[in-house]
């Protein structure tokens, strides 16, 4: 049970940035004990900036909630192959596409969210997208920016260029 516990328990520190699932790329600002109903729990305070948020990760649920560390540079590489790759749209309605490409960008997982860019990128020849086709589009491509910003210390618009020049390979 102790081992447990210490694998539950990721070693984050001030100042890194880390990938929660559900909003993206953020910054561990500190680390702070907080009494909850009676309870003293530790928490990592995680700001995200593009988003003005605080929000604060007990340090033993980080890990079970899904929160990481930036993706290393292979994975980074692999994500960028991915968006070179055939665009897959299975044929069910759009509804359930749509959840899946919802539940794929709220995963946290890069190769996901490259998936759902590469599935819903249009080229410039190609028809319009849907207003919903776009949200998510823009969603997973802003997602994505943002880690490969973190990962590559770079801003974010030099990001998504970088992530349109890898679509418009796909294209050619």
């Amino acid at each position: 049970m102790a081992k447990r516990a210490q694998d539950n328990k990721a070693a984050f520190e001030v100042g890194q940035h880390v990938v929660y699932p559900a909003h993206g790329v953020g910054s561990i600002t500190g680390i702070e004990k907080e009494s909850v109903a009676g309870i003293e729990l530790e928490v990592y305070v995680v700001s995200f900036e593009q988003d003005k948020m605080i929000l604060r990760v007990p340090t033993a649920r980080a890990v079970a909630s899904g929160m990481r560390a930036l993706a290393g540079s292979k994975l980074v590489d692999d994500a960028l192959r991915t968006l070179g790759g055939r665009a897959r749209i299975k044929r069910t309605m759009w509804s359930r596409r749509a959840q899946e490409y919802e539940a794929k960008i709220n995963s946290g997982d890069l190769i996901s969210i490259a998936e759902v860019v590469r599935d819903l990128h249009r080229a410039e020849d190609q028809p319009e997208q849907s207003y919903s086709e776009r949200q998510l589009y823009e969603s997973a491509l802003d997602r994505m920016a943002r880690e490969l910003a973190a990962v590559e210390n770079i801003e974010r618009d030099e990001a998504i260029e970088k992530l349109t020049t890898s679509l418009a390979k796909k294209a050619a």
